[in-house]
């Protein structure tokens, strides 16, 4: 016991958002130390195979612009491991900055994973962090990280619903009296709407553009609903035809029309989750509405894409990108919550 007491006054107990587009790294007192890309350089040549060279934002500036021996890897994909030698690295590297090496013991860390993860997937995800240097470490459901970052009055016997669009996965969770109620996940989200205006640029344009131009479209003119003033941008790419470099111009209705497929699938989630929703709880829903989280709440219009759908107020929420990182930090701190919500 009093060895306990003394591990906990020397470590310092971390949250971790380990998103498939960025990871958020929260320490106990200290709030968010780390807000970067979950993106990985690697080296690869006879004398140095899979040499880190760089992570998070370093890393992502990479991205399409590196020799073939050099790869930018992103070792999530979908809210899961997809590589789980890179993501030890990626984690080992933010838990060394975010303890700044002040201390030689090992810190209790939470991560906040996607609803509904098989049992190998948590475990994928736990061997990974401990591997990295955790002493412990704890999970929590995404959805109900986000509520609670989002200041949702989760231990209340009143209905809460929150949506999270990450990078991988839209998390979708109905809250009441400290549990999730109903919950779903599915693997549309960030990177989905990404690699959606890559194919209607090309299709409509004829023009070949990247990962990182196809996200800039998304955030500096997506739009979910039409707008009075569309705003525009100029992108810059390869003719697919001619193969020389061009300029075209897109609007943000160029954009709206691209991603209307994957809107829709998330719309269509939203009714699953409010057709199953138990009667006693709908009068809550109506009256508190719907509060969306996630880098995909940034989308121009998509408050009111939803609610015009299922005629519910819609909100987005205050620091939408770190209401999971914030509510994983909660839950952390919280003995009573660590314990309730914490899963195997």
């Amino acid at each position: 016991m009093l060895m306990d007491k003394i591990i906990g006054i020397f470590s310092k107990d971390i949250a971790i958002d380990l998103g498939t587009a960025n990871t958020i790294v929260l320490v106990k007192n200290e709030g968010i130390v780390i807000n970067e890309p979950s993106v990985v350089a690697v080296e690869y040549n006879k004398r140095s195979y899979g040499r880190i060279l760089a992570v998070g934002r370093e890393a992502k500036d990479m991205e399409g612009k590196t020799p073939d021996r050099i790869r930018a890897v992103r070792p999530m994909r979908d809210g899961v491991i997809a590589d789980f030698d890179m993501t030890e690295k990626m984690i080992r590297y933010f838990i060394e900055e975010a303890h700044k090496r002040k201390t030689l013991i090992r810190p209790r860390i939470m991560v906040c994973v996607p609803y509904g993860l098989t049992g190998v997937e948590k475990k994928a995800v736990k061997e990974s962090v401990l591997s990295a240097g955790a002493r412990e470490v704890y999970l929590i459901e995404e959805p109900m990280a986000a509520a609670i970052g989002a200041g949702l009055q989760t231990e209340e016997a009143k209905g809460n619903l929150v949506i999270d669009i990450g990078g991988g996965t839209t998390e979708i969770g109905v809250v009441s009296y400290g549990g999730l109620v109903i919950s779903k996940s599915i693997k549309v989200a960030g990177d989905k709407f990404d690699v959606a205006i890559m194919e209607y640029v090309r299709k409509k344009y004829n023009l070949l553009i990247g990962e990182r131009t196809a996200e800039e479209i998304k955030f500096q003119i997506g739009s979910a609903s039409m707008l009075e003033n569309p705003p525009t941008i100029q992108v810059r790419g390869r003719d697919n035809v001619s193969g020389l470099l061009n300029t075209v111009e897109l609007t943000s209705e160029d954009a709206r029309e691209a991603m209307k497929d994957q809107l829709k699938e998330i719309a269509n989630a939203l009714k699953s989750v409010l057709e199953a929703l138990p009667p006693d709880l709908s009068g809550d829903i109506i009256e508190n509405g719907i509060v969306l989280t996630g880098g995909g709440a940034l989308i121009r219009g998509l408050d009111k894409y939803l609610s015009d759908i299922v005629r519910l107020p819609v909100y987005v929420a205050e620091e939408p990108l770190l209401c999971v990182a914030k509510g994983t930090g909660k839950a952390m701190e919280d003995p009573k919550l660590l314990e309730e919500l914490t899963i195997d």
